[in-house]
């Protein structure tokens, strides 16, 4: 039973199902912005809407966008969605376009969740970043403005020559039109990208992709680790748990993190990005454990790829309904 006190339970919005925003595998329409509903209020069965084709299509900078997320305003009245400035399908060398990608996120808002506009292309990353990748914000009480943040890597010279490693940048903003200087929120030394990030209970839970290869000095390399913080502006979280979800999938990367509607349970979805499946869900009673275990029964949409899960209001999930179904 979850102990939450009156207060707590007055200020929680009544969620009724959940949203899962993502892009599909590299194709004609697969980098764009996919929108899948659950089945009623099962936090694991879900189904595309649209027919599976993209309720969102950017015409700006790549003409691609993957790994979307959205957060709900600290009142709950809008929604801002942000992707990767990217298109993969007809490429394949990872190594130039981590160092001459695009520098902007596309973003999007909402009033409504299903009237979008046009979207616009915002420059986030500094010039000595090579690419922009998997944007995601939070909003923080303590700055009193969300921080967005996603993965570069930095080079130190306009050609963008040379080795480097994929650090997690970060900026504020209020409005997603205006940001901060970036700056550096996460370097290990080594490359990380895919960060995520829920709260609960005063807990800052990051999860983030570990992406050295797995070799001797790397075991744990490509795949999932997280830490806890007290405040998203710490300097040093301490770390949870390391290789979450090996041995049910291979490698992974892409996590993406959400609590239950009806119960003290949180899922975990992790992107096995193999030819033969994508995202793999686990769940816990306890954040806290550091320790997930493989969900033995779900329904995804067909090759789900990195993105969001968005808890919604009853009238969020009629209206997403009425719109695409």
């Amino acid at each position: 039973m979850d102990p939450m006190t009156s207060d707590e339970a007055r200020r929680q919005p009544q969620y009724a199902g959940y949203l899962y925003v993502h892009f599909k595998r590299e194709s004609v329409d697969g980098e764009q912005i996919h929108f899948a509903l659950s089945a009623g209020n099962d936090p694991l069965h879900f189904d595309d809407l649209n027919g599976g084709k993209p309720v969102l299509y950017s015409s700006l900078g790549e003409r691609g966008v993957r790994d979307p997320h959205v957060v709900r305003s600290p009142d709950g009245d809008r929604y801002y969605l942000v992707a990767t400035d990217l298109r993969v399908h007809g490429r394949d060398d990872w190594d130039e376009m981590q160092r001459s990608g695009s520098r902007s996120i596309m973003v999007w808002e909402s009033t409504d969740l299903v009237d979008w506009g046009e979207g616009r292309l915002v420059e986030v990353a500094p010039p000595e970043a090579g690419n922009t990748w998997a944007p995601e914000s939070v909003w923080d009480p303590e700055q009193d403005a969300y921080v967005v943040h996603w993965s570069s890597m930095l080079f130190d010279n306009p050609e963008h020559k040379g080795q480097s490693y994929n650090r997690i940048m970060c900026a504020t903003t209020r409005d997603f039109r205006e940001f901060s200087e970036p700056r550096v929120w996460i370097d290990r030394g080594w490359s990380t990208i895919d960060a995520t990030v829920i709260e609960h209970r005063g807990v800052h839970y990051r999860f983030l992709k570990d992406e050295r290869s797995r070799i001797a000095g790397a075991p744990l390399g490509k795949s999932i680790f997280s830490e806890t913080a007290a405040s998203l502006t710490a300097a040093d979280w301490k770390p949870l748990a390391e290789g979450i979800g090996l041995g049910a999938v291979s490698r992974g990367e892409g996590p993406l993190v959400y609590r239950s509607n009806t119960e003290e349970k949180w899922y975990l979805w992790i992107d096995e990005f193999t030819p033969e499946r994508r995202y793999v869900p686990f769940e816990t009673t306890d954040l806290a454990g550091g320790e997930w275990a493989p969900a033995k029964e779900y329904r995804l949409p067909p090759d789900p790829c990195h993105g969001v899960v968005l808890p919604v209001t009853a009238a969020e999930y009629d209206r997403l309904s009425a719109a695409w179904a």
